[in-house]
Protein backbone atom coordinates (compact mmCIF):
# COMPACT_ATOMS: atom_id res chain seq x y z
CA UNK A 1 0.00 0.00 0.00
CA UNK A 2 3.10 2.47 0.45
CA UNK A 3 3.82 2.18 -2.58
CA UNK A 4 0.38 2.91 -4.47
CA UNK A 5 0.05 6.25 -1.40
CA UNK A 6 3.86 7.32 -2.60
CA UNK A 7 2.58 7.34 -6.57
CA UNK A 8 -1.06 9.31 -5.69
CA UNK A 9 1.28 12.11 -4.19
CA UNK A 10 3.38 12.22 -6.74
CA UNK A 11 0.90 12.75 -9.46
CA UNK A 12 -0.59 14.90 -7.03
CA UNK A 13 2.73 16.99 -6.63
CA UNK A 14 3.49 17.16 -10.07
CA UNK A 15 -0.31 18.58 -10.45
CA UNK A 16 0.59 21.48 -8.15
CA UNK A 17 -0.63 20.60 -5.13
CA UNK A 18 1.65 21.69 -2.41
CA UNK A 19 1.56 20.89 1.52
CA UNK A 20 -1.95 21.47 2.62
CA UNK A 21 -2.57 22.07 6.70
CA UNK A 22 -6.08 20.68 6.61
CA UNK A 23 -7.64 17.58 4.77
CA UNK A 24 -11.38 18.60 4.24
CA UNK A 25 -13.85 15.40 3.14
CA UNK A 26 -17.40 17.12 1.83
CA UNK A 27 -20.50 14.65 2.36
CA UNK A 28 -23.81 14.26 0.65
CA UNK A 29 -24.84 17.84 -1.30
CA UNK A 30 -22.28 19.92 0.93
CA UNK A 31 -20.69 21.78 -1.57
CA UNK A 32 -21.07 25.25 -0.87
CA UNK A 33 -17.74 25.87 0.75
CA UNK A 34 -15.72 25.69 -2.42
CA UNK A 35 -17.31 28.93 -3.44
CA UNK A 36 -15.09 30.72 -0.22
CA UNK A 37 -11.55 28.34 -1.26
CA UNK A 38 -8.60 30.67 -3.29
CA UNK A 39 -8.81 27.33 -5.19
CA UNK A 40 -4.82 26.91 -6.55
CA UNK A 41 -5.04 23.59 -8.49
CA UNK A 42 -7.90 20.66 -8.90
CA UNK A 43 -8.16 16.87 -10.43
CA UNK A 44 -10.80 14.02 -10.78
CA UNK A 45 -10.60 11.10 -8.66
CA UNK A 46 -10.25 9.36 -11.75
CA UNK A 47 -6.77 10.69 -12.77
CA UNK A 48 -5.26 10.06 -9.44
CA UNK A 49 -3.30 6.67 -9.57
CA UNK A 50 -5.12 4.12 -7.36
CA UNK A 51 -7.59 6.34 -6.13
CA UNK A 52 -11.35 5.09 -6.90
CA UNK A 53 -13.97 6.45 -8.68
CA UNK A 54 -16.48 8.19 -7.20
CA UNK A 55 -20.18 6.66 -8.71
CA UNK A 56 -22.87 8.54 -6.70
CA UNK A 57 -24.37 11.30 -9.22
CA UNK A 58 -24.11 14.17 -6.25
CA UNK A 59 -20.31 13.47 -5.24
CA UNK A 60 -18.31 15.49 -7.79
CA UNK A 61 -15.28 13.06 -7.46
CA UNK A 62 -12.75 16.27 -7.63
CA UNK A 63 -10.22 16.54 -5.30
CA UNK A 64 -9.18 20.65 -4.54
CA UNK A 65 -6.23 22.37 -3.16
CA UNK A 66 -6.03 26.11 -2.12
CA UNK A 67 -6.34 28.24 0.12
CA UNK A 68 -9.37 28.96 3.13
CA UNK A 69 -8.95 31.57 6.14
CA UNK A 70 -5.42 31.93 5.16
CA UNK A 71 -4.44 28.04 5.18
CA UNK A 72 -3.65 25.51 3.06
CA UNK A 73 -6.56 22.92 2.42
CA UNK A 74 -6.85 19.53 0.48
CA UNK A 75 -10.50 19.09 -0.15
CA UNK A 76 -12.54 16.17 -1.50
CA UNK A 77 -15.56 17.47 -3.41
CA UNK A 78 -17.50 13.69 -2.71
CA UNK A 79 -16.31 10.61 -0.97
CA UNK A 80 -16.37 6.99 -1.13
CA UNK A 81 -19.47 4.65 0.28
CA UNK A 82 -18.94 0.58 1.27
CA UNK A 83 -22.45 0.62 -0.58
CA UNK A 84 -21.15 1.47 -4.06
CA UNK A 85 -19.11 -1.89 -3.42
CA UNK A 86 -15.97 -0.36 -2.33
CA UNK A 87 -13.78 -1.78 0.25
CA UNK A 88 -12.60 -0.06 3.54
CA UNK A 89 -9.21 0.02 2.29
CA UNK A 90 -10.63 2.02 -1.02
CA UNK A 91 -13.02 4.28 1.48
CA UNK A 92 -10.07 5.27 3.49
CA UNK A 93 -7.90 5.47 1.23
CA UNK A 94 -7.27 9.92 0.85
CA UNK A 95 -6.91 9.88 4.26
CA UNK A 96 -4.13 8.16 3.96
CA UNK A 97 -2.69 9.96 0.93
CA UNK A 98 -4.02 13.21 2.43
CA UNK A 99 -1.82 12.21 5.42
CA UNK A 100 0.93 11.74 2.89
CA UNK A 101 0.49 15.27 1.56
CA UNK A 102 1.37 16.87 4.90
CA UNK A 103 -2.06 17.53 6.79
CA UNK A 104 -2.22 17.94 10.13
CA UNK A 105 -5.93 18.30 10.77
CA UNK A 106 -8.54 16.75 9.31
CA UNK A 107 -12.48 17.89 8.63
CA UNK A 108 -15.29 15.61 7.83
CA UNK A 109 -19.26 16.30 6.76
CA UNK A 110 -22.13 14.58 6.16
CA UNK A 111 -26.00 14.55 5.79
CA UNK A 112 -27.63 12.48 8.40
CA UNK A 113 -31.17 10.98 9.53
CA UNK A 114 -31.98 12.21 12.95
CA UNK A 115 -32.43 9.41 15.98
CA UNK A 116 -33.25 11.73 18.85
CA UNK A 117 -36.21 13.93 17.58
CA UNK A 118 -34.42 16.97 19.58
CA UNK A 119 -32.77 17.31 16.39
CA UNK A 120 -34.83 18.85 13.61
CA UNK A 121 -33.88 19.21 9.96
CA UNK A 122 -31.96 22.13 8.68
CA UNK A 123 -30.01 21.48 11.95
CA UNK A 124 -26.19 20.66 12.73
CA UNK A 125 -24.75 17.95 15.02
CA UNK A 126 -21.71 18.15 16.11
CA UNK A 127 -20.12 14.10 16.68
CA UNK A 128 -18.75 13.31 20.13
CA UNK A 129 -18.28 9.87 19.45
CA UNK A 130 -19.41 7.03 16.91
CA UNK A 131 -20.83 3.43 16.60
CA UNK A 132 -19.94 1.26 14.14
CA UNK A 133 -22.49 -0.86 12.42
CA UNK A 134 -20.54 -1.27 9.07
CA UNK A 135 -19.71 -4.78 9.62
CA UNK A 136 -15.40 -4.10 9.64
CA UNK A 137 -13.07 -1.88 10.44
CA UNK A 138 -10.31 -0.13 7.87
CA UNK A 139 -7.39 -1.35 9.92
CA UNK A 140 -7.90 -5.04 9.46
CA UNK A 141 -5.41 -6.03 6.86
CA UNK A 142 -1.80 -7.81 6.60
CA UNK A 143 0.40 -4.85 7.44
CA UNK A 144 -1.28 -2.15 9.16
CA UNK A 145 1.14 -2.35 11.52
CA UNK A 146 3.46 -1.01 9.34
CA UNK A 147 1.39 2.03 8.46
CA UNK A 148 0.78 2.83 12.33
CA UNK A 149 -0.42 1.15 15.74
CA UNK A 150 -2.44 -1.55 14.81
CA UNK A 151 -4.38 -1.57 18.20
CA UNK A 152 -5.62 1.85 17.62
CA UNK A 153 -7.07 3.95 20.50
CA UNK A 154 -10.48 5.42 20.31
CA UNK A 155 -11.98 7.03 23.61
CA UNK A 156 -11.81 10.20 21.99
CA UNK A 157 -12.19 9.87 18.13
CA UNK A 158 -12.90 13.34 17.64
CA UNK A 159 -10.87 16.11 19.25
CA UNK A 160 -11.84 17.49 21.84
CA UNK A 161 -10.32 20.91 21.32
CA UNK A 162 -11.45 21.01 17.76
CA UNK A 163 -14.79 20.40 18.96
CA UNK A 164 -14.41 22.83 22.00
CA UNK A 165 -13.48 25.61 19.07
CA UNK A 166 -16.32 24.42 16.70
CA UNK A 167 -18.84 25.03 20.21
CA UNK A 168 -17.33 28.00 20.57
CA UNK A 169 -17.56 29.29 16.88
CA UNK A 170 -21.13 28.17 16.78
CA UNK A 171 -22.41 30.01 19.71
CA UNK A 172 -20.58 33.12 18.63
CA UNK A 173 -22.40 33.16 15.34
CA UNK A 174 -25.76 32.11 16.89
CA UNK A 175 -25.86 28.97 14.90
CA UNK A 176 -27.83 26.19 16.69
CA UNK A 177 -24.90 23.24 17.14
CA UNK A 178 -26.16 20.07 19.06
CA UNK A 179 -23.25 17.56 20.00
CA UNK A 180 -24.19 13.46 19.81
CA UNK A 181 -23.50 10.50 18.90
CA UNK A 182 -23.48 9.04 15.08
CA UNK A 183 -24.28 5.59 13.80
CA UNK A 184 -22.60 4.50 10.53
CA UNK A 185 -24.22 1.95 8.93
CA UNK A 186 -23.99 0.03 5.03
CA UNK A 187 -27.02 1.19 3.39
CA UNK A 188 -27.72 2.73 0.83
CA UNK A 189 -31.48 1.99 1.78
CA UNK A 190 -32.56 3.71 4.65
CA UNK A 191 -33.86 2.39 7.85
CA UNK A 192 -36.72 0.50 8.39
CA UNK A 193 -38.87 1.50 11.75
CA UNK A 194 -37.41 -1.45 13.73
CA UNK A 195 -33.76 -0.28 12.48
CA UNK A 196 -34.91 3.06 13.94
CA UNK A 197 -36.16 2.06 17.34
CA UNK A 198 -32.98 -0.43 17.78
CA UNK A 199 -30.16 2.65 17.08
CA UNK A 200 -31.88 4.77 19.53
CA UNK A 201 -31.95 1.86 22.50
CA UNK A 202 -28.45 1.63 21.49
CA UNK A 203 -27.46 5.52 21.95
CA UNK A 204 -27.44 6.86 18.62
CA UNK A 205 -28.33 10.40 18.06
CA UNK A 206 -28.20 10.16 14.37
CA UNK A 207 -27.43 7.99 11.67
CA UNK A 208 -25.52 7.38 8.13
CA UNK A 209 -23.72 5.58 5.59
CA UNK A 210 -20.11 7.59 5.63
CA UNK A 211 -17.52 8.65 8.13
CA UNK A 212 -16.35 6.45 10.50
CA UNK A 213 -14.32 4.55 8.19
CA UNK A 214 -12.42 7.89 7.77
CA UNK A 215 -12.52 9.20 10.98
CA UNK A 216 -10.77 5.25 12.41
CA UNK A 217 -8.54 5.70 10.06
CA UNK A 218 -7.60 9.44 10.55
CA UNK A 219 -6.82 8.22 14.45
CA UNK A 220 -4.56 5.68 13.34
CA UNK A 221 -2.58 8.19 11.14
CA UNK A 222 -2.87 10.28 14.28
CA UNK A 223 -4.10 13.37 12.45
CA UNK A 224 -7.01 14.97 14.72
CA UNK A 225 -10.48 15.07 13.46
CA UNK A 226 -13.66 16.14 13.68
CA UNK A 227 -16.92 16.05 11.73
CA UNK A 228 -20.52 18.18 11.75
CA UNK A 229 -23.81 16.16 10.56
CA UNK A 230 -26.36 17.81 8.44
CA UNK A 231 -29.82 16.51 9.80
CA UNK A 232 -31.38 16.44 6.41
CA UNK A 233 -34.38 14.13 7.41
CA UNK A 234 -35.83 12.43 10.92
CA UNK A 235 -36.52 9.03 11.93
CA UNK A 236 -39.29 8.89 13.94
CA UNK A 237 -40.49 5.14 13.78
CA UNK A 238 -44.09 5.86 15.11
CA UNK A 239 -44.58 8.41 12.14
CA UNK A 240 -42.18 7.67 10.00
CA UNK A 241 -42.51 9.37 6.29
CA UNK A 242 -40.70 8.39 3.02
CA UNK A 243 -37.58 10.18 2.31
CA UNK A 244 -35.74 10.39 -0.89
CA UNK A 245 -32.50 11.48 -1.66
CA UNK A 246 -33.81 14.96 -3.27
CA UNK A 247 -35.39 16.20 0.15
CA UNK A 248 -32.06 15.00 1.68
CA UNK A 249 -30.06 17.39 -0.86
CA UNK A 250 -32.59 20.15 -0.70
CA UNK A 251 -32.23 20.17 3.27
CA UNK A 252 -28.21 19.78 2.95
CA UNK A 253 -27.98 23.05 0.69
CA UNK A 254 -30.32 24.70 3.02
CA UNK A 255 -27.77 24.21 6.06
CA UNK A 256 -25.02 24.76 3.95
CA UNK A 257 -24.57 28.20 5.05
CA UNK A 258 -23.96 27.62 8.75
CA UNK A 259 -21.58 24.29 7.96
CA UNK A 260 -19.63 27.08 5.81
CA UNK A 261 -19.52 29.30 8.72
CA UNK A 262 -18.26 27.06 10.98
CA UNK A 263 -15.86 25.83 8.97
CA UNK A 264 -14.43 29.05 8.12
CA UNK A 265 -14.42 30.19 11.85
CA UNK A 266 -12.39 27.16 13.13
CA UNK A 267 -9.73 27.63 10.73
CA UNK A 268 -9.16 30.88 12.03
CA UNK A 269 -9.01 29.37 15.48
CA UNK A 270 -6.43 26.33 14.61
Amino acid sequence: MTDRINESVEYLKGRGFGEPEVGIILGTGLGQLLDEIEIEVETSYNHIPYFPTATVEFHKGKLIYGKLQGKKVVVMQGRFHLYEGYSLLDVTYPVRVMKQLGIKRMLVSNASGAINLDLKKGELMLIDDHINLQGGSPLAFHGVDRLGERFVDMSAPYDPEMNRLFEEAAKENGITLHKGVYASVLGPQLETRAEYRYLKIIGADAVGMSTVPEVIVANHLEIPVSAISVITDQGDPDNLEKVNIQDILEMASKAEPDMVKLFKALLERI
